[in-house]
């Protein structure tokens, strides 16, 4: 996984919010050309929290169809333990290769509550488990002892990017165990996940601009700093400055932004709103920008 950037693919809606499964199908295909280190369908950026569970099915059976055995597809689960093995269950049968353990739903839990969560769900799969630690879920060291201790848990992809507490989980996992950059928009924060031994990052501007994406992560990869920093200066800094105005802009700014560049994914599901028209005329500006930045067209 840490030989490309690891794609999120978006979820494609018709205007009237339904699933748009054609939508679907050529645009996660696109995703693919451009050869990831593994695509995760229906997580965050996704909106599996808005997916029931027929539509889960359709997107995580289109996204195996799709890959075809070229790269590792990794399905978002998540909510409670039980309905995380329901989801669980349909990705096994739709033939994903692992799933991505989201955070549970809304309360805040103990250590032992966090680590019997992933006890439970592993218990309830074939498929391994790659936890996400973000929000409300956050491993000490004896609650992730207990985690990866378990034969169907690979991997730990973490958005909180406390740095100091990161390193001490890499220097407890067991060998082979996967870490991932989580953090918003993670190419921010990739140098700095490197330095404790953390390369491999999920990109949301993969979901729209591999281009930018990919020249990034070939600059970060090989060293080349000025094409990094100018990259992080003129297009991640104020991506990220627009991102942060409003709530949910995270997702809904990079569906606005491929479908500024005619792809076929549609708007965003309640609770999550489409950006403002003025901040749709600041995007496309700055998509623009980056694109020129890597010599690709809008």
């Amino acid at each position: 996984m840490g030989k490309g950037v690891l794609s999120f693919p978006l979820t494609s809606f018709h205007e009237d919010g339904s699933l748009d499964l054609d939508g679907y199908r050529a645009y996660v295909a696109g995703r693919l050309a451009t050869a990831p280190g593994a695509v995760f369908p229906a997580c965050g950026t996704g909106e599996f929290f808005s997916l029931d569970e027929e539509e889960y099915r359709q997107v995580v059976t289109a996204t195996v169809e799709a890959a075809a055995g070229r790269v590792p597809v990794v399905a978002g689960t998540g909510y409670g333990w039980a309905q995380a093995a329901r989801f669980a269950r349909i990705a096994e049968e739709a033939g994903a290769d692992a799933l991505l353990v989201l955070p549970h739903y809304l309360t805040a839990a103990p250590q032992d509550g966090l680590a019997a969560q992933l006890e439970q769900l592993a218990a309830r799969t074939r498929l391994p488990l790659i936890a996400y630690q973000r929000g409300q879920v956050a491993y000490g060291l004896d609650a992730f002892r207990r985690i990866a201790a378990l034969p169907g848990v690979i991997g730990l992809k973490d958005g909180h990017s406390d740095l100091d507490r990161l390193q001490r989980l890499t220097l407890t996992a067991p060998d082979g165990f996967l870490f991932f950059n989580g953090a918003s928009t993670a190419e921010m924060q990739a140098r700095a996940y490197a330095t404790v031994g953390v390369p491999a990052y999920s990109s949301a501007v993969h979901a729209f601009a591999p281009e930018i994406a990919g020249a990034f992560f070939t600059a970060l990869r090989e060293g080349e700093d000025t094409t990094v920093d100018k990259l992080l200066r003129d297009f991640y800094v104020p991506l990220v400055e627009l991102r942060d105005r409003v709530p949910g802009y995270a997702v809904s700014l990079v569906k606005a932004a491929a479908r500024l560049r005619g792809l076929p994914v549609g708007p965003v599901r309640a609770p999550l709103t489409d950006p403002s028209a003025a901040d749709l005329a600041e995007l496309t500006t700055l998509l623009t920008t980056g694109l020129d930045l890597v010599g690709a067209a809008l």
